[in-house]
């Protein structure tokens, strides 16, 4: 395959990867749990799992699945936080040949309705906070089996039961519902060993995933994530990260939701493939309780996003924490910042680098060679197999250093989406390379540098201003926690640039901030507009909403 603009990979990264002999991802998984099958998979609040157990539960849940007569196809949704009953659910699914509907536990009943109305789903496990959710529209959805599990069902019993009291009754955290025919995750464990499982035959065409995009931009549609698709993003990651690994010895700290496509193939697909132990933080929203579960562990592998990182940061108990097993810290989700990237840096001795990825690219498709000593701004290198096209409107290539749509082509990228031929047909160029809706350009060493979403771009008297570029600059003064930028109507430039500020000094004015963004940007990238926040709107994995902060402006 020829490359474009790409000159040369990181020492001992091949250029292409085969995946000729993984004809599902049940065969990677099973690979997985018989090499490793002593070794710890899972710890969720002190409770441990190995990989032998792993190997067996999930075996149990899959009979469970073919006991209520669910084929080779059959979408069965999960909608938890990251507890030891989501892998267990996840490669149980997988076994029994089952497509993974993965939902957000935030999801309002309407969106909950329409994704498992699209995605068709006929089984969803669920955690019993969230029931109550889909009580309000269960009746009107496919949905013929319910699992539903409290927080501490795979706890042991005794801290099980402490759990689920202080989650139930003293945080009060679990809404009413009433879901008849529901069944517990133990009993249908249970039924499952009874009844027993039996192997699927899987392909790589088969689909393992109807992975839904983020809705942050429109409908969310469901991308057709292909066994073959997540294999080919496993091996490409695993052949970049390799030099730098230790098989069957890292710890990964999992604090992004799996049911999210970066945690989904980092954390959980590429490091149990190599034996490691994975660290689950079911909420990162309460970040005292996630700095002090980091403490009990020597942490060696660090992914998130940019907010997360910066949340940490603004803890003062974050610099306490004892950083001499971490090695690689890598961000993804959304740009990092270049002063959050330096202050992590100099926290915690450890490079903050970027990967670069989406839903329908499985999501990997650059990342920054993992030796780097230092932030560099890029998202990365084109890995293995996978070729970077940036492309003006008309779809012609541009030169290096120019700014078109970054578009991406390789076995990663998804089939399609589900049930919509026309957004599929859109969302693709003839040649096969995929329309990311991102801007960005390559420099002449074949670094690929995002400069913002493409639908985000601000247009003030004619010429283009990226979000992320005044974000950056905002980011810099001392005085500021969290920012977003947006465009909005100005009668003289068509558009101008508004920002929203979380301050970290209450003292920080409007004046001051313009009086910063003076000496870092050209005039007419300097924000007109300044809104102080207690906080900013979000996604599930902590991106900020612009198109919310767009339709409140």
């Amino acid at each position: 395959m020829e490359k474009i603009w790409l000159k040369s990979y990181p020492a001992g990264v091949p250029a292409e990867i085969s995946i000729a002999h993984i004809p599902s991802l049940v065969g990677l998984f099973e690979q997985a749990c018989a090499t490793y099958a002593d070794k710890v998979a899972y710890i969720s609040m002190g409770q441990e799992m190995t990989y032998r157990e792993l190997d067996e539960e999930t075996r149990a849940f899959a009979g469970w699945l073919q006991s209520l007569g669910l084929k080779k196809g059959d979408r069965v949704a999960l909608m938890m936080p990251n507890l030891l009953q989501y892998p267990v659910a996840l490669f149980g699914t997988l076994r029994a040949g089952c497509v993974v509907v993965n939902c957000n536990p935030l999801y309002t009943p309407r969106e909950l309705e329409h994704q498992l109305k699209d995605a068709g789903a006929v089984a969803i496990v669920i955690v019993e906070n969230f029931a109550h959710t889909l009580d309000q529209i269960v009746a009107n959805t496919q949905v013929k089996h319910v699992l539903v599990t409290p927080m501490g069902e795979m706890l042991g019993a005794l801290k099980g039961m402490l759990v689920n009291l202080v989650v139930r009754h003293v945080k009060k955290l679990v809404p009413a519902w009433t879901l008849p025919g529901a069944i517990g995750f133990k009993a249908a464990l249970a039924a499952g060993r009874r009844h027993g499982w039996q192997p699927v035959a899987l392909n790589q065409d088969d689909t393992a995933f109807l992975q839904y995009t983020g809705g942050t931009t429109g409908v969310s549609k469901g991308a057709m994530l292909t066994h073959g698709n997540i294999a080919a993003n496993v091996m490409q990651a695993h052949a970049w990260i390799k030099p730098v690994i230790r098989e069957g010895e890292e710890l990964i700290l999992t604090a992004l939701p799996l049911y999210h496509i970066f945690a989904l193939t980092a954390n959980c697909l590429i490091f149990l493939m190599i034996g490691a132990r994975n660290l689950l933080i079911a909420n990162p929203r309460d970040i005292p309780g996630f700095i002090k579960e980091w403490g009990k562990y020597p942490v060696s592998v660090v992914t998130g996003v940019n907010t997360l990182f910066n949340a940490l940061l603004n803890n003062p108990d974050f610099a306490k924490l004892d950083f001499s097993t971490l090695r690689v810290t890598l961000g993804g989700g959304m740009a990092v910042q270049g002063p959050v990237a330096d202050r992590w840096l100099k926290v915690t001795g450890i490079p903050l680098l970027q990967a670069y990825g989406l839903t329908e690219t499985s999501p990997a498709a650059t990342i920054n060679p993992l030796d780097m000593k230092e932030f560099n701004g890029a998202i990365g290198l084109p890995i293995s197999s996978t070729e970077v096209s940036i492309r003006d409107d008309n779809g012609s290539e541009v030169p290096p250093t120019q700014v078109g749509e970054i578009c991406i082509r390789g076995p990663q990228v998804m089939k399609g989406y589900w049930n919509r031929p026309d957004e599929t047909e859109n969302v693709f160029y003839a040649d096969g390379f995929l329309r990311t809706g991102d801007m960005g350009y390559v420099d002449a060493q074949g670094y690929v540098f995002l400069v913002d979403r493409k639908k985000d771009m601000i247009l003030v008297s004619g010429f283009n201003v990226y979000p992320n570029e005044v974000e950056e600059a905002v980011a810099m003064h001392p005085g500021v926690i969290d920012v977003a930028a947006i465009g909005v109507a100005d009668e003289h430039s068509g558009e101008a640039v508004k920002i929203f500020v979380v301050r970290k000094d209450p003292r920080l004015t409007e004046k001051a901030l313009i009086e910063h963004c003076r000496t870092v940007l050209t005039g007419y990238k300097i924000p007109k507009h300044v809104e102080f926040r207690d906080d900013l709107p979000r996604t599930n994995v902590g991106k900020i909403l612009r198109r919310a902060l767009k339709e409140g402006a």
